[in-house]
């Protein structure tokens, strides 16, 4: 990540926090230490946290937006704001349906707890999105973030109903589904914050549509790279058992890809995994199938591919704007 980039981040996040303890403020007082204890501020007990929060990359793609079409920082807050929240409901409510217990090297919400107040907290951190930005009055960016929630959820419902479908077969998967639902799932929000922030920085809309397409590219860029580090990433790094996905039968990108490619290597992982892989030895062996079949070579590429034809659209609408094609590459070259 590059200096400026990172002073941007810097810059962004004590832009956005103020204001986000100040609506956090107005929640109820047990749903304010969950909302609080979701977002990093503290610990489950209430003190303070010693680790910073999230890096803020959907504000930042937000307030960046504003700055590329000439407005202020200050003029993207709300859209920035809501953005985060947004993200931060659908983390915590991810983490409950996935039965995921670790959260950046934390308790998940629902963990620390309880499912109930979780979903509560979810709940609350979306009611708060709508309102923040409902305040401004902006019609255009209010919808902006309707339209976005409606695909998130179709996205993350897809995304579940992939776990029901057979690995192989009339009914499999497909490499193209599985790139519609990360649009939706992923994309949307990053379409929306880009599209926001042009909004609320007196962008024209079909500027605000340009930015949305930019974000959705990256958001299947970047749900392949999650697919990625959740079979191959360093559990050190991001807080999750390593094959986390594989041991939970997700239909990820490397997995359908390598099915995909057929041939031996493809077949073994096929049966490996009707078999129900969930033991140490057989999701290893899993991830070993994968690579020999090709399956993270081509999720690999097809994530670089994305990544292309986003800075290609970034660059035909908002050909000036160096420090947002670096927010946008650093939000698919992670290792978190």
């Amino acid at each position: 990540m590059t200096s400026s980039l990172t002073d941007t981040l810097g810059r962004v996040r004590a832009l956005l926090e103020p204001a986000l303890r100040d609506v956090v403020a107005g929640l109820h007082p047990w749903g304010g230490d969950m909302a609080a204890f979701s977002l990093g501020w503290t610990e489950a007990d209430g003190t303070p946290a010693g680790a910073q929060g999230g890096k803020a990359l959907r504000p930042a793609l937000a307030v960046l937006c504003a700055e590329a079409v000439g407005g202020s920082p200050e003029q993207a807050v709300p859209g920035a704001l809501a953005v985060e929240l947004v993200h931060a409901f659908s983390l915590v409510h991810d983490d409950i349906i996935d039965h995921d217990e670790q959260r950046r090297h934390r308790d998940s919400v629902w963990k620390a707890f309880g499912v109930g107040p979780a979903v509560l907290t979810g709940d609350a951190l979306l009611a708060l999105a709508i309102n923040r930005l409902a305040a401004t009055g902006n019609g255009p960016a209010m919808h902006r973030l309707s339209a976005a929630l409606v695909e998130l959820v179709n996205g993350q419902t897809e995304d579940m109903a992939f776990e029901d479908r057979p690995w192989t077969g009339r009914n499999a998967v497909t490499l193209d589904e599985y790139c519609a639902m990360a649009a939706r799932k992923t994309g949307s929000l990053l379409g929306c914050a880009a599209a926001v922030g042009v909004t609320l920085g007196g962008g024209s809309a079909a500027q605000a549509d340009q930015v949305h397409e930019v974000g959705r590219e990256l958001g299947v860029a970047f749900q392949i790279a999650d697919d990625l580090l959740g079979i191959w990433g360093d559990p050190d790094v991001t807080g999750k058992p390593v094959y986390s996905d594989l041991r939970r039968g997700k239909k990820t990108l490397p997995v359908l890809a390598a099915l995909a490619a057929g041939g031996p290597a493809a077949g073994d992982l096929a049966d490996l995994l009707a078999a129900g892989a969930t033991g140490d030895e057989p999701v290893r062996q899993a991830a070993q199938l994968i690579e020999e079949a090709g399956g993270r070579a081509f999720a690999m590429e097809l994530a670089d591919r994305r990544v292309e034809a986003a800075l290609a659209a970034l660059d035909a609408c908002l050909p000036s704007a160096t420090t947002l094609r670096a927010l946008c590459l650093t939000l698919v070259n992670r290792t978190r």
